[in-house]
C-alpha cells in the first residue's frame, strides 16, 4: 500500500494575485514507513497535512493513497473514505470534553460500516496498549496533557487507518511528556504497519524518524547537512 503524491500545489487567493503555498510536491510513502516534516511557521507544513487528510482540496496535482484519488469521490463517500483509512492526532487533543476516554476512542467507528463488541474491544486493547487502561470512565479534564494525547492515538487508529497523520502532537507538552508520546507515535506506527507523517517544529521528536524532509518555500527537501 503506498501514498503518492504528484505535482500537489495550492494556492490562496488574494487581493494581489494567488498565494503559492505548496509548489509542486512529490513524495511517495510505503506502508510501513514514517516521515517528520519541519519548517518555520507560514512553511505549509500544516497545509499539506490537512491536503493529504482530504481535509482540504489541492489547487493541481494528485493525491493517491490505497490505488484511490480521493479527491475524485463526492462529499459523502469522500468523508468515508477518511474515516476508513486515515487517523489524525492534533496539537490540540480533541476529546469531547462529555465523553469519557473509552467512548472518546470509539467516536470515529460511529459512521463506521464495522460495528459491534468487536469495535469496542479494539478500543480497549489499543488503551491498554497507549497506557491508559486504567482510565477508562475518566473525563478529558480528569487527564494530565500527556495522557490526553495518548488517548488522541488510540482514537487515531480505532478503524485501522493506512495513513496516519499527527500535526505538532507534542506541542502543547513538556519535554518529558513530548519525548513519550513521541516515542509512543512510532511504536504504535510500526504495530499498526501505518504510513506515519508528523508535521513538527520540534527537532528532537524530527530526531526520532528515520526520514526527514523540510518544507521550504513551498517545497519538501532534505534538511541541510542531511547526507
Amino acid at each position: 500500500m503506498t501514498l503518492q503524491v504528484n505535482h500537489l500545489t495550492k494556492d490562496y487567493p488574494t487581493r494581489s494575485g494567488p498565494l503559492s503555498v505548496l509548489r509542486d510536491i512529490e513524495l511517495t510513502l510505503q506502508r510501513g514507513e514514517a516521515l517528520a516534516v519541519m519548517g518555520p511557521s507560514g512553511a505549509g507544513k500544516s497545509t499539506l497535512l490537512y491536503i493529504l487528510g482530504t481535509l482540504e482540496q489541492p489547487t493541481a496535482g494528485t493525491v493517491t493513497l490505497e490505488q484511490q484519488q480521493p479527491f475524485t469521490l463526492d462529499e459523502k463517500r469522500l468523508a468515508d473514505f477518511r474515516n476508513q483509512h486515515i487517523g489524525f492526532v492534533f496539537q490540540d487533543h480533541h476529546l469531547l470534553p462529555q465523553c469519557t476516554v473509552l467512548e472518546n476512542v470509539l467516536l470515529p467507528t460511529l459512521v463506521s460500516p464495522v460495528r459491534g463488541p468487536e469495535v469496542e474491544q479494539r478500543g480497549l486493547e489499543l488503551l491498554d496498549r497507549v497506557g491508559m487502561s486504567g482510565r477508562l470512565e475518566h473525563l478529558p479534564s480528569e487527564l494530565s496533557g500527556g495522557e490526553r494525547q495518548r488517548v488522541a492515538v488510540a482514537r487515531a487508529l480505532i478503524n485501522k487507518p493506512l495513513l496516519l497523520l499527527a500535526d505538532e502532537p507534542t506541542g502543547n507538552l513538556d519535554r518529558v511528556n513530548a519525548r513519550a508520546v513521541g516515542e509512543l507515535l512510532l511504536e504504535m506506527h510500526r504495530q499498526e504497519n501505518t504510513i506515519l507523517i508528523v508535521v513538527t517544529h520540534s527537532a528532537e521528536l524530527a530526531k526520532l524518524f528515520p526520514r526527514r524532509l523540510e518544507m521550504s518555500d513551498g517545497r519538501l527537501a532534505p534538511p541541510e547537512g542531511a547526507a
